[in-house]
């Protein structure tokens, strides 16, 4: 059984499915994860997109629909009986359905486990207790695990196989109307509601302030389940061409210059495609100051944690404004030196996320903990 609760899980649980049916065919996967699951094979209790929310306000809001999802997926451990329960990212609910699937002797593999290393470090003791065995896309997370003596370990990153253009970088301009002479600036605002609606704008105002300054083009990757109606709305009245896009991202990605990025996997993504970031985060005002007493971290986007330290800009709430993105921007732009010095360091930090192969290392690994008496 799996459960994944966001576009991120739903890709890393499908690549999983694909593996493990390689392996083992007569597998049954059934859970909780999206539309990439399903198409992989996962027979879906529930899909994620009917709970997508994030931060402390829009959790409390939305409580009784969440409490009555664990609920379900609680009845279905009891009533299917899996052999192993594998819980993706997703902690905060995730670790509450591994806590009573463990009350009702189904076993617990743990992948992409809680950020233990950046806080509430005490969570790697609870979370120990609870799974058999750990798969950390990471390197930097294993230490803290190992301590609270978890049965933890590092397959590799799934992104390295997964983030590869599918054209040239001469078909890719061809198919996206880019010329030689252009500048392309990608805006990627996420796929949640609220990272939407708090970064969009000021991606947009910057975007506005740079097609002033220099040529370029504008695209907008729309990232799977996003409300695609309310995104076309806020870009059809910023005042600059954006042009969105539904398919061929990683092509797109490869002939930009820069992007404009919410904080995510999406920045270690274009990290692996060379693409420099103006990485932006910003949050609810309560859900920000339980952060700042919370999280223990120099730096918030994965590139940066993975080179230990700042390689490319970061901009935090307040910092989040059209002037300073644009002027961080404009660092990155094609023929600039900063760039291709930003573009060196990313290349180290991305060798830190081993071989090729992740996704199968950690299915096999599944059924090892699955067929252990």
């Amino acid at each position: 059984m799996f459960s994944a609760g966001e576009t991120s899980g739903d890709i890393h649980g499908a690549s999983l499915a694909r593996e493990i049916k390689k392996i083992s065919p007569s597998t049954e996967l059934f859970g909780f994860g999206g539309d990439e699951m399903s198409k992989a094979g996962v027979r879906l209790v529930r899909n994620y997109k009917d709970y997508n929310v994030m931060g402390v306000a829009e959790v409390v809001k939305n409580l009784r629909r969440i409490l009555n999802l664990l609920d379900v997926l609680t009845e279905t451990v009891r009533e299917e009986k899996p052999d192993l329960l594998v819980i993706i990212d997703y902690p905060d609910f995730n670790w509450r359905l591994a806590k009573r699937a463990k009350k009702l002797g189904t076993k617990i593999f743990s992948y992409i486990p809680p950020s233990a290393w950046a806080w509430r470090k005490g969570r790697a003791k609870d979370c120990a207790k609870i799974a058999d065995e750990f798969a950390a896309i990471f390197p930097f997370e294993l230490p803290v695990y190992e301590k609270a003596g978890a049965k933890i370990f590092f397959p590799g990153n799934p992104l390295v196989d997964t983030v590869k253009p599918e054209m040239s970088p001469e078909d890719a301009k061809e198919f996206f109307g880019v010329k030689d002479s252009e500048h392309v600036i990608l805006l990627m605002p996420g796929s949640r509601k609220q990272e939407i609606k708090l970064l969009l704008p000021s991606m947009l105002g910057a975007a506005k302030i740079l097609s002033e300054t220099r040529p370029t083009k504008f695209f907008l990757p729309l990232a799977a389940n996003v409300d695609e109606e309310k995104i076309l709305q806020k870009i059809s009245g910023a005042n600059v061409e954006i042009i969105p896009v539904k398919k061929f991202r990683y092509d797109l990605m490869k002939i930009s210059d820069a992007a404009i990025a919410t904080s995510g996997t999406v920045v270690l993504e274009a990290a692996l495609l060379d693409l420099p970031c103006v990485v932006l985060y910003k949050m609810a005002t309560v859900n920000y100051f339980i952060a700042r007493l919370l999280v223990d971290v120099k730096n918030f986007s994965l590139p940066n944690i993975l080179a230990g330290k700042r390689i490319q800009p970061e901009l935090l709430q307040n910092e989040v404004t059209p002037e300073k993105i644009s002027e961080e921007i404009l660092k990155l732009y094609r023929g600039e030196k900063n760039r291709e010095e930003v573009i060196a360091e990313l290349q180290a930090a991305c060798k830190k996320l081993g071989e090729p192969g992740a996704a199968a290392r950690v299915a096999k690994k599944i059924l090892e903990v699955a067929g252990e008496k």
